[in-house]
């Protein structure tokens, strides 16, 4: 191999006579087996060899302390982590147009739209308004039927006052279920439909909310039970027919 040294030969002197030449004998250096590295012994025949089993150091994590809210920037000394607003909290670390999100019944354009409305800047934390700016966001959420155009409130032309009201906050689902209630009454299509747990809105119900317990019927058990029904039927109308004729003839001979 290139790059290592040959190891010199080792030389013995055989000749003991004067007049003879000394001749020499050359032998390579002996190598060394190397030693194995010591494993455990193998395993008797019939026996099965076992598995080394790894001991592993459960190393038990200490409880971690509980973390410091981050510092916000821009926070002002009476900043208020919660408004509470139209019997819902919102978040005071949000801006306003979207803290008012939270509240049912408003969404990201008319948030906007009541920040506007307001005279309140929209990016501001909700945190840091005051109490009064606060007020004049709830007092404008509670005129938004006179406000609002009437294509943008969610309940145009109410059916008890007749005028346009945008409804938020709890009022949202008390309406809801007491249009229900009143199409259950009055027994309209839609009130049926929602007494027997169906879909109202003209969706199939082949293979979608399916209800009751004949779910998953096969098409040969139906085919089956159909040709049956057919037969019955076929029978009776023969017998049938028979009377008749009887009858015919008991009325030709009298």
């Amino acid at each position: 191999m290139e790059g290592e040294e040959a190891r010199p030969a080792e030389c013995l002197n055989t000749s003991s006579s004067l007049v003879t030449p000394p001749t020499e004998v050359c032998r390579m250096p002996e190598e060394r087996p190397t030693p194995e590295p010591e494993g455990p012994a193998p395993p008797a025949k019939g026996e099965k060899p076992e598995k080394p089993t790894k001991k592993k150091e459960e190393e038990k994590e200490e409880p971690k302390a509980p973390r410091a809210p981050k510092k916000l920037e821009g926070v002002k000394e009476d900043f208020r982590y919660i408004v509470r607003m139209a019997n819902t909290d919102l978040d005071g670390t949000r801006s306003v147009s979207y803290a008012l999100t939270a509240i049912p019944g408003v969404g990201i354009r008319v948030a906007e739209t009541v920040a506007e409305l307001a005279t309140v800047p929209r990016t501001e934390r909700l945190g840091n308004l005051s109490e009064t700016q606060t007020d004049k966001i709830a007092e404008t959420l509670r005129n938004l039927g006179e406000l609002f155009p009437p294509w943008m409130v969610n309940r145009p032309k109410d059916w008890e006052s007749g005028i346009d009201v945008h409804l938020f906050g709890p009022d949202v689902e008390i309406r809801r279920r007491d249009d229900i209630n009143r199409m259950k009454m009055i027994r309209s299509y839609k009130g049926v439909r929602h007494e027997t747990g169906q879909k109202v809105r003209g969706q199939r119900t082949r293979s979608n909310g399916r209800t009751g317990l004949t779910v998953g019927v096969t098409k040969k058990a139906a085919l089956e039970a159909a040709k049956a029904k057919k037969a019955e039927e076929g029978g009776k109308k023969e017998e049938k027919k028979e009377e008749k004729k009887e009858e015919k003839k008991e009325e030709k001979k009298e």
